[in-house]
């Protein structure tokens, strides 16, 4: 039987100025889908990601999530939302996880994990609460709800912020390198919540340099290079003699 389609983003493309940074990318995950999207600095991984959710506006081509495209019209000759109702509706089926954690400061953990279900779905603030303190022992770090972002690790506010994605519910997982502002001690802290949420079945994006993760979780592995896709398959294949001379070379620098 095949797995529901969550995610389908077919031909995107994004310049900023003169610079062509995606040149018609697409790229479909089913349910239950972990793919590893990999490339150097600069080819385009986390405009990418910006692009699937409209933070960032793609110039061309199209993102369906769960059967609903998102609808684009022109104007002043550039590419808008046609409706920011649906871009709202649609980005909350979309879980965000940033390298940079993008934690509200004057929130405390707990705060921050049910600040979207209520304001954004409109759920009851009992329910909300509920919710977030399963969550939040679901990543380790129940004892520290009532703290402040400021007062946790790095790793923690990670975690922090993958509970308050999962707080929204959302039907794809989309996390931006996140393990790269974090010191190397804390990164195993982060990588064993993602794979636990991976062996629950929950569809993933995630644009990453941890080579491990790469190979031993995504069912699908995705190099961009030059803003195209150079090569994709399965990690087995990726990672073993069947690698492209140009993705050999990139994994070799991670020892891969």
């Amino acid at each position: 039987m095949t797995r529901p389609l969550r995610l389908s983003v077919q031909g995107i493309r994004k310049s900023f100025g003169g610079l062509e940074v995606l040149k018609g990318i697409s790229l479909d995950a089913r349910d239950g889908d972990v793919i590893s999207i990999l490339g150097a600095s600069g080819s385009g991984k986390s405009t990418f990601l910006r692009c699937i959710n409209l933070l960032e506006t793609p110039d061309a081509g199209t993102v369906t999530v769960d059967g609903e495209t998102i609808e684009m019209t022109v104007k002043r000759g550039h590419a808008v939302a046609r409706s920011q109702a649906q871009v709202d509706r649609i980005r909350s089926e979309l879980g965000m996880v940033f390298q940079s954690f993008n934690l509200w400061s004057h929130m405390t953990i707990l705060d921050n994990v049910i600040e979207g279900p209520m304001r954004v779905l409109k759920r009851p603030r009992a329910e909300c609460v509920a919710e977030a303190e399963a969550l939040l022992e679901k990543v380790g770090i129940s004892d520290k709800r009532g703290h402040f972002p400021a007062h946790l690790s790095g790793g923690q506010q990670q975690r922090a912020a993958i509970a308050r994605a999962l707080a929204m519910r959302p039907k794809v997982m989309l996390f931006d390198e996140p393990t790269s502002a974090l010191d190397p001690e804390l990164v195993g802290e982060v990588l064993r919540v993602m794979r636990a949420l991976a062996e629950e079945g929950m569809t993933m994006l995630v644009v990453t340099h941890e080579m491990s993760f790469a190979r031993d979780v995504s069912n699908r592995v995705v190099f961009l290079d030059k803003g195209l896709v150079a090569q994709e398959g399965v990690p087995a294949e990726m990672f073993g003699a069947g690698a492209e001379p140009r993705f050999r070379q990139f994994i070799g620098h991670f020892g891969a």
